[in-house]
């Protein structure tokens, strides 16, 4: 039983050995990619070698190296390493039409061979921009184009409008085994447009270091536009204002031209007048009216209004006073004459102070009114007593006038029928 085990594993163990150097005898190769214009290195390798020679042979079938013998008559070609094992060559200054299959040859018998595939990118050329104008006018359709060429596999172009990334239209075209790649970009330009820098760049896998890529800055030109500027929200006399007139044209609208109500400005010290800037040293109420400021170029004429209003100067009101203890009734004709009467205190009256004060107003008139009503009611029951009071001194006097000589025998017959009188009352039920 043990020698039949035996003989199983070292019958085993032989079919090994000679799997295994069946499988040494064939050559391994890779396949190599190389861009156009460098180096390419083809190696053949085998494991188990019995000092067979090994050879590399091109597209054509043409022997290049048989062990360490060069055959081919090319200077690109060189050998690297020739050994039992190994045969390496290579390939400089490869062109396009160094592509193709490579065979690496063993012989034995029979022959053994393994094939490695050479591809060859052909690098893409810089890009150029047609179909820029400079100057272009705003409002202006323009396409630009981007072209490159001598790229394979065909080359990706990419348009950045500065630094963002905006869509063109591509088309390739075979030429022989390279592509021409172009790409157009259509744009209407206008203001915002001038400066803008538009790049074109080329993507490949042959660009291992930075990609190629073209830009072209565009230059628009454009009618100005105008806005005033000023350094005051509230002008009040006695202050600096400085105005500016902004203006964005291109070709720059300068000089810029200063008006006041229609006419050239006053010629004043204090009104001061450098190149955009309008400025006030000391503003004074006669600094009112708009002012204008207008720019121009040959595209055409633009301009801004200010209203320039100025406002009295601040001033500083005396501090309330302390009240006093006991009520001062006053003079509602003074109180009344003296607002009435000076319009310059209504006019320069603050209506802040107005809604600030409006409650102390109102308690003045309603003493006032009190006061006023008081004194009519004295006035009124102070004459009805004196009406009163006369009224019977006549009556006194009338009833003894009949007999009497004068005057006091008159009163004192009146008090005698008086007397009299009272006897004769008559009581009615």
């Amino acid at each position: 039983m043990k020698l039949k085990s035996h003989l199983i594993f070292t019958l085993y163990t032989i079919y090994g050995i000679l799997l295994k150097g069946i499988s040494g005898q064939y050559p391994l190769v890779q396949n190599v990619t190389v861009t156009e214009g460098g180096i390419a290195n083809l190696t053949c390798r085998v494991e188990f070698n019995d000092n067979t020679s090994l050879q590399w042979s091109n597209p054509a079938q043409q022997t290049l190296f048989f062990g360490d013998k060069k055959a081919l008559r090319d200077n690109r070609i060189e050998l690297v390493r020739a050994t039992s094992s190994e045969l390496t060559i290579s390939i400089s200054d490869v062109t396009l039409s160094d592509e193709g299959m490579y065979t690496c040859s063993l012989f034995t018998m029979p022959v053994r061979t393994a094939k490695a595939y050479l591809t060859v990118l052909g690098v893409p050329e810089k890009p150029e921009i047609d179909g820029l104008t400079k100057p272009a006018m705003e409002g202006d359709h323009i396409t630009l184009t981007c072209i490159t060429q001598g790229s394979k596999p065909a080359a990706d172009l990419r348009w950045f409008r500065n630094e963002k990334e905006v869509k063109g239209a591509k088309e390739v075209n075979a030429s022989g085994k390279t592509f021409t790649v172009r790409s157009s970009l259509q744009l209407q330009v206008d203001r915002n447009d001038d400066g803008v820098a538009y790049t074109c760049r080329v993507d490949h896998v042959a660009l291992t270091q930075a990609p190629q890529q073209a830009t072209e800055v565009l230059e628009v030109h454009y009618a100005p536009r105008v806005e005033i500027t000023h350094s005051l929200e509230v002008p009040q006399e006695g202050q600096y204002l400085k105005l500016e007139c902004v203006s964005k044209g291109n070709p720059s609208p300068d000089p810029v031209m200063w008006t006041k109500d229609g006419s050239e400005l006053p010629d004043l010290d204090r009104m001061i007048v450098e190149g955009r800037e309008l400025t006030f040293t000391s503003l004074n109420k006669t600094d009112n009216g708009t002012y204008r400021c207008e720019a121009s170029n040959h595209l055409g004429t633009s301009s801004a209004q200010y209203v320039l209003y100025v406002y009295d100067a601040p001033t500083t009101l005396p501090p309330p006073t302390t009240p006093p203890l006991h009520p001062i009734t006053p003079d509602p004709t003074a109180l009344l004459g003296s607002h009435a009467s000076d319009p310059t205190v209504t006019g320069n009256r603050d209506p802040n102070a107005l809604g600030q004060h409006g409650t102390d107003h109102a308690l003045i008139g309603g003493v006032v009114a009190v006061v006023v009503f008081v004194t009519l009611c004295l006035i009124i029951v102070l004459g009805r007593y004196l009406a009163r009071h006369k009224g019977t001194y006549l009556t006194n006097e009338a009833k003894g006038a009949d007999d009497a000589p004068d005057a006091d025998t008159a009163i004192i017959n009146a008090e005698g029928n008086h007397a009299h009188a009272e006897e004769k009352k008559e009581y009615f039920i």
